[in-house]
């Protein structure tokens, strides 16, 4: 019987990916465990094996098709012992499931972003029938789609699911928004609030505010994109507060040459290398998971249902790579070595840029810390990234005058602006956070008990 392989989900929230290319050919023999392909995914690219052995019957989606949705057949394997073409033919029915390339053609505003919420879909197919939900059972759908299906007024269990395992995606809420689904309840006070404006031209109208041939019409990727929405997404659902701090760094800068001079050389393809080489950032990202737990009621995530506590302060660190942002993340960075959250950084940033994270390295988390410090930037302010309730940004340090005992004297300065959640922490445990962190910064030798 012949074996359908299909797209796989690389993430909880995944709806489509690219099939970036295909690593074996019709007629080829594989095994379970070959790597057969490369999926990407708006942030990595994910290698992709057999579960089965057999002979690659058909190539249902070609390499390089893009919108490919989850669960959708992409090739067909045949048994050992079975009629290649028999298999191939079973796998004539299943079109490639990809996204049309339309979007990306359409010209593309650059003034501001439109939350992709708003956006009815273009051709929206009527909402099939759902099975009843009985009472108390638990519905799958993404926070985005209850968001959508919320501002809408649009029952949830009356949206039928086409996501992996039936869980109800965006598409799902707004096909059921174009049938005339609407909730039997009364809208909540949510749900009634005027929408906020998003200001701006249309794509067309700012396109002709530039002569024609004096620009380039660069098409978002993936990334571009979902940065876009969730950036969006954030500073419109959640109610951000910000606290800048001033923290003196000579004495973190005196303890980190102290310790990159004790480290014990190595021996490695280049040679004899030190362990380990740390930066300040590393210890930065150290002085914020150490104060995560020592004020353990700021380690939080905001849900409708209730806050999330979490048990360890897992650190995302904003690193640039061509085309966006990424925040691989530093698991229990406050159990760890600093020496171990520096090479662990290191391996990080290296696999991000190549754009090979596995989802459950940038996914989660419970803070972050964006550091724009090398680029000369003496303070900003990040917008956070959720489900975090908070984010660390990072500015340079710079000598500066500061008073001591009474006299004026030059220190290292490094401003710092912690964003927050004010859902989740209030203003009075944010300042307690920042001090603690501040501490940490100030007294490093802190950070190594």
């Amino acid at each position: 019987m012949a074996i359908k392989i299909t797209m796989p989900a690389l993430s909880p929230t995944m709806e489509e990916g690219n099939l970036a290319k295909w690593l074996v050919k019709e007629g080829d023999k594989v095994s379970a465990g070959d790597v057969i392909a490369e999926i990407e995914t708006d942030k990595a690219t994910m290698e992709v094996e057999a579960v089965d052995e057999g002979i690659v019957a058909k190539l249902v989606v070609a390499g390089g098709t893009e919108g490919v949705k989850v669960n959708a057949v992409i090739a067909v394997l045949a048994e050992d012992g079975e009629d290649v073409a028999e298999a191939a033919k079973a796998a004539s029915g299943d079109a490639p499931a990809a996204a049309p390339k339309a979007e990306a053609a359409a010209p593309v505003a650059a003034t501001a972003p439109v939350p992709v919420a708003a956006a009815p879909a273009a051709t929206p197919a009527p909402a099939a029938a759902p099975a009843p939900v009985a009472k108390g059972e638990r519905l799958f759908a993404s926070p985005l789609a209850r968001r959508v299906a919320k501002d809408a007024g649009v029952e949830l269990a009356a949206v039928s699911g086409t996501g992996p395992h039936g869980r109800i995606i965006r598409k799902d809420v707004e096909a059921a928004i174009a049938s005339g689904v609407k909730a039997p309840a009364k809208p909540t006070a949510s749900a009634a609030a005027p929408q906020v404006a998003v200001s701006g031209a249309s794509d067309e109208a700012t396109l002709k505010m530039f002569e024609e041939g004096s620009y380039e019409l660069v098409p978002h990727d993936g990334m571009r994109k979902t940065i876009a929405r969730r950036l969006m997404e954030s500073k419109l659902t959640v109610p951000h507060f910000y606290l800048t701090i001033d923290c003196e760094l000579d004495a973190l800068l005196a303890l980190r040459s102290q310790l990159n001079a004790a480290a014990p050389m190595i021996k490695s393809d280049k040679g004899e290398v030190p362990a380990y080489k740390l930066s300040v950032n590393d210890l930065v990202i150290k002085a914020t998971a150490l104060a995560l737990r020592d004020i353990p009621e700021a380690n939080v995530s905001w849900t409708d249902a209730g806050m999330v506590k979490h048990k360890h302060a897992d650190v995302g660190v904003a690193v640039s790579i061509p085309g966006g942002l990424i925040t691989p993340i530093v698991r229990g960075a406050e159990t760890k070595a600093l020496s171990a959250i520096s090479n662990e950084m290191k391996d990080l940033a290296k696999r991000a840029r190549d754009r090979k994270l596995k989802p459950s390295e940038y996914q989660g988390g419970t803070t972050s810390v964006s550091n724009l410090g090398m680029f000369g930037v003496k303070d900003f302010a990040a917008i956070i990234n959720p489900p975090h309730a908070t984010i660390f940004a990072v500015g340079a340090g710079e000598q500066r005058a500061v008073v001591k005992n009474g006299e004026l004297a030059v220190a290292t300065v490094m401003s710092v602006t912690l964003s927050t959640d004010h859902r989740a922490v209030d203003g009075a445990l944010a300042a307690e956070l920042a001090k603690v962190f501040k501490n940490y910064i100030e007294n490093p030798l802190g950070m190594l008990v």
